[in-house]
This record gives structure tokens, sequence and C-alpha cells, in this order.
């Protein structure tokens, strides 16, 4: 550890440091010595007092990002441990599937770091200049502790190049198949690694997936439908599914996955959602199950005002179609808007139409999504289940 280049923070950020935060904003750095791109440093103060060591960014705002322990070196035998560590985690809270995520980032002390696992394969995210720096350590721990057939990099997210990394994605490992089946809560799924959303599933929304599955009855439309993740759980106690996606690719998937889980009762319809939505008010539709599960509206914070803009009428249009005692499922994975800001829209929309809404439960992100509390934005998915009374 004596060889280690030690970089120096201001007051604020040895504060926030301490408070459990992972992350150094570059306002904050004093002095980064002659640290460079995904280097391991010794972070300090100005008054030379010892906070830890962390991966360093030679372009991001986020110019630390904090290690779990002192050391020196991110080596296959800190991957090892940590990875080992998130397994086990797992183990414990992951039932009735063989794909969820093993390594989310902050909240298992890997910040920077992406790891979904969809049975013998797996796909990781490198997102800082730290983790790109080790990826030949992450994949060597990787093959140690979970043995995968294969090893993919989905490093095609724009947040690389706010690392000043390139866009690219590839096979580390083995052979990547074209499709493969992965299996959730009893219902089977095509998933393509390589082009997918995300690393091929929306896997945040497992857990609420099935609760989803608890409060749909008759005829029921899943808005943002993608490959049928809420829509094909719904079918199996509803009369009458409508999927709504932009993506023709997508609907095409989701018909093949309700054809794959014999599951005739899902019709898929193609177009924006807003649009669709008007067109059912205005025919006088009604629905006793409505799913509203858009892309995030605001990806930073200067786009919140119009996100909650757009979370407002999306739901507004949705209540609109809902039936007396039917229910409406709500979800946001924006960040920049928290469970309040999206009671709070969804609450004027039913003033505006006229609904007296009761809120049934209140769901986040599966348990392998979990949330770090000394970082909010590990909190990012919120999902409202509501009954029209």
């Amino acid at each position: 550890m004596s060889n280690i280049t030690e970089v120096r923070v201001n007051r604020r950020a040895a504060e926030r440091i301490s408070s459990g935060r992972p992350w150094v904003y570059r306002s904050d750095l004093i002095n980064a010595g002659d640290a460079v791109a995904g280097q391991v440093v010794r972070v300090l103060d100005g008054r030379n007092n010892r906070y830890g060591c962390a991966h360093y960014s030679s372009s991001s705002e986020i110019v630390l990002r904090m290690l779990p322990f002192e050391t020196a070196i991110t080596d296959v035998g800190f991957f090892r441990r940590l990875i080992r560590r998130a397994q086990e985690f797992r183990e414990k809270v992951v039932a009735n599937t063989d794909s969820y995520r093993v390594v989310f980032a902050e909240a298992d002390f890997l910040t920077g770091l992406i790891v979904d696992r969809y049975g013998p394969h797996l796909v990781i995210q490198t997102l800082s200049q730290g983790m790109d720096a080790a990826k030949a350590a992450i994949v060597e721990a990787l093959r140690e502790v979970l043995n995968p057939d294969s090893i993919t990099e989905r490093n095609d997210a724009a947040t690389r190049e706010k690392e000043g990394l390139e866009r690219i994605s590839g096979t580390l490992h083995g052979e990547t198949p074209d499709y493969l089946e992965a299996k959730i809560n009893g219902l089977r799924f095509i998933v393509n690694l390589a082009e997918g959303q995300k690393t091929g599933l929306f896997l945040d929304q497992r857990e609420n997936w099935q609760a989803a599955a608890s409060y749909a009855r008759g005829e029921a439309l899943d808005c943002f439908s993608y490959t049928g993740g809420f829509a094909l759980h719904m079918a199996r106690g509803c009369d009458s599914v409508t999927a709504v996606d932009s993506s023709k690719p997508a609907l095409a998937q989701l018909a093949y996955n309700a054809k794959a889980n014999n599951l005739e009762n899902i019709q898929t319809r193609h177009g924006k959602a807003f649009d669709m939505l008007k067109q059912y008010v205005l025919s006088r539709r009604e629905f006793d199950t409505i799913v509203v599960d858009p892309p995030a509206f605001a990806k930073t914070s200067r786009q919140r005002e119009d996100a909650l803009r757009a979370y407002k009428d999306v739901n507004l249009r949705a209540l609109k179609l809902l039936k007396r005692d039917g229910i409406l499922i709500t979800c946001s994975c924006s960040q920049h808007v928290s469970e309040a800001d999206l009671f709070e829209v969804i609450a004027s929309a039913a003033l505006d139409c006229g609904s007296r809404l009761t809120v049934v439960e209140r769901r986040t992100q599966a348990r392998d999504h979990p949330i770090l509390l000394t970082a909010p934005e590990t909190h990012y998915l919120k999902c409202i289940v509501l009954r029209a009374f």
C-alpha cells in the first residue's frame, strides 16, 4: 500500500464518504496527484486523514468510486471474494427463476459493475474506468465462482461515454447463444443477450410481474409491454390481455413467448402507448386491470419536471379507462422521480378525472437489486398498485 497514488478531497467529500456515500464528485477534488484513468488510489482529506481506497476516473464527474476495503489492486482475489458474497445473498432471496442479477454495482460494493445471470450464461457491464480496466480479473473471478458456459459484455450503455469509454459488445468467454430460454415464475421467456434491452430482460421487475398476476382479472391492458413481462404473467388470470408497445420486434418476441407458454388470450397492438391510450379513451374502452410501465422519462435531473408531466398524462389516460374496482399497476424507473413524486402526480391525475383510488401495495425493484441505504440513487424503481373505488 505504500506505493499507491494518493488523492485529496475537500471536507464536504470527506463527510460524505464517512456517511457512506460511494461517490466523490470532481468539484470536491483538491488534488489528483499523478492518478491515471481506472487506477486504484488512496483517498485523503486536506489534513491527511485516510478515507479508504477508490477507483479514479479521469473523465467522469464522479471522479472517485469508493471500494469496500483498503486495497492497492482490484485483482481476481478481490473480485472472487465480493462476487461469491453477492451470489450467496442471491441464493437466499431469489426463487422460482434461473435469471437474476448477481452483482448490482453500489449495492454490492462494486460500484460500476453489473452482472446478470441467465441460467448458465452471464452478461456483464463495466460502467466505470476502474471496472473496465479490471475486466479480465472480473471475468476470471466469475468463471471461478459461477462456472458459466459464456460471459457476454453489453457495454453499449450511454453512461460509458461519461467515463470516456467506447460502447462495445461481445463475448468474453465461451460462446454467446443467439437466443436462450429464461425460466421466470413458471413462465418461459426467449432472451436475446446481444440486442435485448438492458442485458436481455428487465430483471428488476421480476417480482412485480408475479405480484401483478395475483391482482389481474377480466380484461387487462399492458402499456409499454416490451416482450411481455407483465402481459404473460397476467394472462394466466385474465380473460384477455392487450399488450401495447412501439417496437415491432419486441411485440414479435412477446407473441413468441405467449405461444411458448400456451397462452392464447394475449393480443398485441403496435403503436405509441400515449396515442393508443387516447384512442381507447375516445372509443370508451374499459379495462379491469391496467399496467403502466414506461421507460425512464427523466434520465437527468434537468428532465424531472417534463417527466412529471408525462407521468401524470399517461396515468390520467389510464385512469379514464379503468373500471370500478379495477386495478392500476403503475411504475417509474426514473431515479430522479421519487415515490412521493409519483404519488403526487397520480393523485393529481385522479382528481382531474374524478377517480377515487386506494393504495393497495407499494413495491420496488426485485430483491436481487438491493438498495444501498446511503445511496438513494440505487432506489430507482417504484411500483404502485391502486384500486379504483
